[in-house]
């Protein structure tokens, strides 16, 4: 049973929202990073395949023969954990 509505009412009558008008700068970027992503990741296979030759690597309690890539990517780690313990402690002074 459905009902109409009411001749002194004043309320007008309900009516689908208007259509979003979706901008495609989305699309487009959402597009560009997964591009990147493939290309970045195909550069990162490459760089794993032509670095497999073992190096030995002196360490303060000893020495270690690693992958060439285990070597590389240990020091960029470790590299990266240096800057970033380096701008905390930057933010924390100027605070």
């Amino acid at each position: 049973m459905t009902t109409s509505p009411a001749a002194g009412d004043p309320t007008p009558p309900r009516t689908a929202p208007p259509p979003s008008t979706k901008r495609r700068g989305g699309s487009v970027s959402r597009t560009l990073s997964s591009v990147l992503l493939v290309v970045v990741t195909v550069i990162l296979v490459l760089f794993v395949l032509f670095n497999t030759q073992t190096v030995r690597v002196s360490l303060v309690f000893g020495v270690v023969d690693l992958p060439l890539v285990v070597a590389l990517l240990a020091a960029a780690v470790l590299g990266a954990l240096i800057v970033a313990l380096l701008s905390i402690r930057a933010r924390r002074r100027d605070r």
